[in-house]
């Protein structure tokens, strides 16, 4: 990693997990994703969020519900907004659950932002300013497009995060990209390494015509890739992954993923501070949403993605 990217990422890391804050003076900004602690791709946001905040010279804030518990974060949006921020920005993992703190703290005053989940739609309709993200089922339909094209015809789902609407529809996009039903082809993994890994296993067993398997991100595509390893499957059964890693990164070198779907997390977390800031001093605000994905990596350009895999990608 390069000097510059190197002394950017020891301040991020710094000021979100030693701190929690990137302390600036000027406007302050709360982030609160639905993300457990156990996620590391999150890492990538926070990142973001940090640099961004030192950029701009504003007080920016990392929160989420230590288990992922959507209630537990429709209370952390509640205690975010009581606390006076100049501005939310807030994943919308599940609108039945976030709806109604997120409208409140816009009917409170507080400009909102909405990234990574949920839709442009959705965000209009609880009052926030713009969308920043991936639309989830198209980035799942481009999926199953290029998955057909390659010959797939059936596949397996592995969603670490069921709960959230969000993941679903990745699956069922991939389903619809493919022209075929999701059924039962989309199984609840948790999140659980071990767990993730025979369930994974377990399915491929009972199911052995199976011609892909996807997965949501590095928590259950990292368990996968073990799986396939210790099955004999690797390199030989189409595998996909949404988000980017690691071990993501080295399976995309090592020809056992084909693809990963890049949302850009980092612009997710980055952009928002970006325009919450200049629309407080300034008035201007972009006129349209923002689609940070997909993006299809592929091994054909990974040298850079693997430099920042983790950190800024």
């Amino acid at each position: 990693m390069n000097t510059f990217f190197k002394r950017v990422a020891a301040t991020a890391v710094a000021a979100v997990a030693l701190t929690g804050a990137a302390q600036a003076e000027g406007e302050r900004y709360v982030l609160v994703s639905h993300a457990p602690d156990s996620d590391s791709w999150w890492n990538t946001i926070k990142n973001g969020l940090a640099l961004a905040g030192e950029q701009m010279d504003v007080t920016v804030e990392y929160r989420n519900p230590p288990t992922g518990d959507l209630a537990d974060m429709a209370r952390i949006i509640e205690q975010a907004a009581a606390s006076g921020p100049d501005g939310i920005i807030t994943t919308l993992a599940d609108p039945d659950v976030l709806s109604g703190p997120i409208r409140a703290a816009v009917d409170a005053g507080i400009d909102v932002i909405i990234i990574n989940s949920g839709t442009p739609d959705q965000a209009r309709e609880v009052g926030a300013l713009m969308y920043v993200g991936q639309p989830e089922y198209d980035a799942g339909y481009a999926a199953g497009v290029r998955a057909a094209g390659d010959g797939v015809s059936s596949f397996l789902c592995v969603n670490h995060y069921i709960s959230s609407p969000s993941s679903t529809e990745r699956c069922q996009g991939f389903a619809d990209g493919l022209g075929i039903d999701l059924g039962n082809q989309m199984i609840d993994s948790g999140q659980d390494p071990s767990e993730i890994q025979n369930r994974v296993m377990a399915y491929l067993n009972a199911n052995p015509d199976t011609d892909a398997v996807l997965t949501l991100g590095p928590t259950s595509a990292d368990p996968t890739i073990l799986a396939l390893e210790q099955m004999g499957l690797s390199g030989d059964i189409y595998f996909g992954t949404f988000d980017l890693g690691g071990d993501i990164v080295q399976a995309i070198r090592d020809g056992v993923i084909q693809w990963g779907i890049d949302q850009q997390p980092y612009l997710q977390a980055y952009l928002p501070i970006v325009v919450l800031t200049n629309y407080h001093r300034f008035g201007v605000l972009p006129g349209n949403n923002i689609n940070s994905g997909p993006g299809f990596v592929t091994a054909d350009a990974l040298d850079l993605v693997a430099e920042l895999a983790g950190e800024y990608r």
